[in-house]
């Protein structure tokens, strides 16, 4: 009953406000008649009552304001950006041209364009609910983004890149065994195992692994005990030697 209500009051003002600019074509009237148009939902008159009343006050910040949410409202996002940008030239700290912008900024994913305006009406009210989501949103979505390889550390690259050797010679490891141990020392005394490569994927100790799991740990392992026993040939040749 009370929307029903409403949408007689709403019509009302604007048949009153209708007949006012039809009877006063250059007032200003035309403000509140699109504003009443916009509030009805009915934006196509809204944007058409804007332009006209335009032509007759060009650079009614208010209009151009009002003319740049209508054109957002019908889907026609140039022209809202660009009415507004020549907006907020005249006034930086209209905080309605930067409410359109910042939400038409963060549609084509123009961020810092949208941080700007956001911050703009953050400064004049910082408990703004809709400027500090639409912010908050960047910061997240850049906290999600993965480093650049250029913008790592070289230590971070190193870690990454380097593949673990014997000490001894340089020479890499076989695959799948890089993952499981690292020879340390000049002379291969310590020969330290780590936990197998499909820990580093979060999956529980003592969980039953899928088969392609199974055989690369089988096969990883297979490996190591090569190298043990690799390890241990050259350490009896090496006491030998000195015997």
């Amino acid at each position: 009953m009370a929307s029903g209500s409403k949408r007689i009051d709403n019509a009302a003002e604007i048949d009153r406000l209708a007949l006012a600019l039809a009877k006063e074509p250059g007032s200003k009237v035309f403000i509140p008649l699109a504003e009443e148009y916009g509030k009805a939902g009915r934006w196509e008159e809204a944007v058409v009552v804007l332009e006209d009343g335009l032509k007759a006050y060009p650079g009614f910040i208010t209009a151009m304001v009002a003319l740049g949410r209508a054109y957002e409202q019908v889907n026609q996002p140039v022209k809202a950006k660009a009415i507004l940008e020549e907006a907020i030239k005249v006034s930086p700290d209209n905080l309605r041209a930067h409410r359109t912008l910042a939400k038409l900024y963060a549609a084509q994913g123009t961020k810092d364009a949208a941080i700007r305006s956001c911050n703009v009406i953050l400064a004049v009210n910082p408990q703004d609910q809709e400027a500090l989501a639409l912010r908050a949103s960047f910061d997240h979505a850049v906290m999600q983004e993965p480093v650049p390889a250029q913008h790592q550390s070289p230590a971070e690259v190193e870690k990454v890149e380097k593949p673990l050797c014997d000490r001894r010679g340089g020479e890499a490891l076989p695959s799948g065994v890089a993952g499981a141990a690292e020879v340390l020392g000049n002379g291969g005394d310590r020969f330290i195992p780590t936990v197998p490569d499909f820990a580093d994927r979060g999956e529980p100790v003592g969980a039953v692994l899928p088969h392609s799991s199974q055989r690369a740990t089988k096969s990883a392992i297979a490996r190591l005990e090569q190298w043990l026993q690799l390890i241990q040939v050259r350490r009896r040749d090496v006491s030998g030697s000195i015997n």
